[in-house]
C-alpha cells in the first residue's frame, strides 16, 4: 500500500454505500511529517487508508471518526505539539497540525469521489476543493461540504472565476466568505525500464513500493519473465512497435539492457516519441554512453528530459539494490521538482 490518493479511491470505490470520512490536513505550523493536502480514508470498522502522521494522529483519528459517522457531521480538530509540557500525542516534531473530518454521505455526493477517480483516470491530474470548517463541529455538514473537482480552467472560470489554477501548484487555501482548500492531484508516476535482466528487477520494487506503476520492455525470451517482475506491465516486443498510447503520460525511463545496439534503440524510440518524458537514464559508464549516443544518432542535448548517464546518485554501493536505489532517488528527485541536496540543507 503506497498511501497515494488512488490508493484511496480504490478502497472506497470498492465499497461506496460503507461509513466512510475523510481526513485531511488543513493547516500546519512548524515541523510536521505530512503536509497540508495530506488525506486518509477511515472505514467505519476501523481499517484505514492513507497517512496524515508518522503514525501518532491516526489511532485517535480513527476514534474521532466514529463520531462523525454517527453525527454525519464534519469536525475540524487541532493537534498542537508545540508546548513541549504537553505529551498528550507525543508529536515529538513540535508542530501544530489542524485537520477536517468529512464524511462521504449521498448528501454531499460522496465529495465527489466518483469525478476525481474519473479526472484522474481520463486526464492524469485536477484539482481537488474543499470547503473549510471552523474549529467546532457544523451541523448539518455533511449537506453543506460539497467537494468540486477541476479540470478545465474555463469551467473554474464559468462557476467562480477569479483564481486560476495555476495558482495552486501546491495545495493552499483560497479565501472568501466560505474558504476553501485547494489540493492539486495526479495519477500515480508512470516509469518504463528497457530491459529485463536481474538487476532490474530490485528497479522495478522498489518503484512498486513508491507506488509507481512500472512497465518492463524487453523483447528477448529469456528477460522480463513475469514471475521476476510481479506486479509490472511486462511488453514483449520491439521498442519501435510500442503504440502511441505507450508514451502517452509516460514520465521516467531507465535503459539499462546491457546492450549497445537494443539500448540505441530505445534512446532513439525516445528521442522520436517521448516528448512528455521527464526523466531518462542509461546505465553504463561516459564511454558506453557516447558509444550508445552515436549508434542512435544522437547527441546528450537532443534529449529534452533530464539525461542521467551514467545513472543515479553517488550513493555508494555496487549491488543490485543499490544501483536500482541511487537510480530511484534521483529520478524521484526530478519527478517531484526537488533540489538533490543533503535534507538537513533545506530544513531546520
Amino acid at each position: 500500500m503506497s498511501h497515494h490518493i488512488e490508493d484511496l479511491l480504490n478502497a472506497w470505490s470498492a465499497a461506496p454505500k460503507d461509513d466512510w470520512v475523510l481526513a485531511v490536513v488543513t493547516h500546519v505550523e512548524g515541523s510536521a511529517y505530512r503536509k497540508v493536502g495530506a488525506m486518509m480514508l477511515i472505514h467505519g470498522m476501523g481499517k484505514s487508508v492513507g497517512l496524515v502522521s508518522g503514525g501518532c494522529l491516526e489511532a485517535d483519528l480513527r476514534r474521532r471518526a466514529q463520531r462523525v459517522i454517527q453525527t454525519e457531521q464534519a469536525q475540524s480538530v487541532c493537534y498542537d505539539a508545540s508546548d513541549e509540557t504537553d505529551a498528550s500525542y507525543q508529536l515529538g516534531c513540535g508542530g501544530l497540525i489542524r485537520l477536517m473530518l468529512v464524511p462521504l454521505c449521498a448528501a454531499n455526493h460522496y465529495l465527489h469521489f466518483h469525478a476525481l477517480k474519473d479526472a484522474l483516470a481520463t486526464r492524469g491530474q485536477c484539482h481537488y476543493q474543499l470547503p473549510l470548517i471552523d474549529e467546532s463541529p457544523l451541523p448539518g455538514a455533511s449537506s453543506v461540504l460539497n467537494a468540486q473537482v477541476w479540470c478545465d480552467q474555463r469551467a473554474v472560470d464559468d462557476a467562480h472565476g477569479g483564481w486560476q489554477l495555476s495558482d495552486f501548484p501546491r495545495p493552499g487555501i483560497l479565501p472568501g466568505e466560505l474558504a476553501s482548500l485547494i489540493i492539486p492531484l495526479r495519477e500515480r508516476h508512470r516509469i518504463a525500464i528497457f530491459g529485463g535482466g536481474m538487476d532490474a528487477q530490485p528497479v522495478c520494487q522498489i518503484a512498486q513500493q513508491l507506488g509507481w506503476r512500472v512497465d518492463v520492455i524487453d523483447r528477448r525470451t529469456s528477460y522480463a519473465r513475469e514471475y521476476d517482475f510481479v506486479g509490472a506491465n511486462i511488453i514483449k516486443c520491439p521498442v519501435a512497435e510500442l503504440p502511441q498510447s505507450f508514451w502517452t503520460r509516460l514520465d521516467g525511463a531507465i535503459v539499462m539492457q546491457h546492450n549497445l545496439e537494443l539500448d540505441a534503440e530505445a534512446l532513439a524510440a525516445i528521442h522520436a516519441r517521448g516528448e512528455q518524458l521527464k526523466y531518462l537514464a542509461l546505465l553504463g559508464p561516459g564511454h558506453r554512453r557516447d558509444r550508445v549516443l552515436q549508434l542512435a544518432g544522437l547527441k546528450s542535448s537532443d534529449l529534452n528530459a533530464f539525461f542521467s548517464a551514467p545513472a543515479g546518485l553517488a550513493l555508494g554501493g555496487e549491488l543490485p539494490a543499490s544501483i536500482a536505489l541511487s537510480i530511484l532517488s534521483e529520478c524521484h528527485g526530478v519527478l517531484h521538482g526537488a533540489r538533490r541536496v543533503a535534507l538537513k540543507e533545506v530544513m531546520a
